[in-house]
């Protein structure tokens, strides 16, 4: 077999970005970093970076997680701080010539869904937005904590809204949704996951006869403190149902 010659193609770079997305107060966040250079200077944009020599797809997004979204990680293998593994996923490979306009670059999309006190704003220079997917469109809005709405670098507004209906596709049969969900949890967080996914109100009396009757949930026997109601009754995910 002939050595293949590389230099009668294009050799355009790749990259990785992960959509690192959380759920607080009741509302689907991702976290965004803010960019120190061109193209797209003080514009915020998904945690990314360009693919080192000899690394692969899964290595570089871990590393990826741990340097921006200040999440631990090994190669091909992420973990929350304890052990606990967080959900990571290869979304989609975003190729358009004209998306970088340095260069041509490629970007392998992952998406993590990590439970809420896993997930810190490690500096001023990165931050949790609220997420709203408009279903006419194929992008993603993000608004911070006062409602101001943003622009996002690049096309990671639209590689955000492959990955929210990437989610929403399978939470009618994975069950996705438990992996932003402490360990244990009462129904009514459970439902809070599943609305702010679907972005629109569930009925209460069936999501919970679906749940109950899925297998998935196992009752601790405990129930939530320090309510000022009746307390609810604590689940945790079957992981082996």
């Amino acid at each position: 077999m002939e050595p293949l010659d590389t230099a009668l193609y294009d050799r355009p770079s790749v990259t990785v970005d992960v959509v690192v997305l959380t759920l607080r107060g009741g509302c689907l966040e991702v976290l965004l970093v803010r960019r120190k250079e061109h193209p797209f200077l003080n514009y915020w944009s998904l945690p990314g970076g360009f693919i080192w020599k000899g690394e692969s797809l899964d290595e570089a997004a871990a590393r990826v997680l741990r340097h921006k979204a200040g999440l631990e990680a090994e190669a091909g293998r992420t973990r929350r701080p304890g052990g606990h593994p967080i959900y990571l996923e290869q979304l989609y490979t975003f190729g358009s010539p004209n998306r970088d306009p340095r260069a041509r670059v490629i970007s392998v999309a992952y998406y993590a869904l990590v439970e809420q006190s896993h997930v810190r704003e490690i500096s001023e220079e990165s931050g949790l937005f609220r997420l709203l997917l408009k279903d006419e469109e194929n992008v993603a809005e993000i608004y911070d904590a006062k409602g101001k709405k943003y622009s996002l670098a690049f096309d990671h507004a639209e590689i955000l809204a492959v990955a929210v209906r990437r989610i929403r596709g399978k939470l009618s049969y994975t069950p996705i949704g438990f992996e932003l969900l402490p360990e244990r949890f009462t129904l009514r967080e459970l439902q809070a996951v599943h609305e702010a996914i679907l972005q629109k109100k569930l009925n209460k009396a069936s999501f919970r006869r679906k749940m109950l009757a899925s297998g998935l949930l196992q009752p601790t026997g405990e129930f939530e403190r320090g309510t000022g109601f009746r307390p609810a009754e604590l689940y945790r995910f079957r992981r082996e149902a």
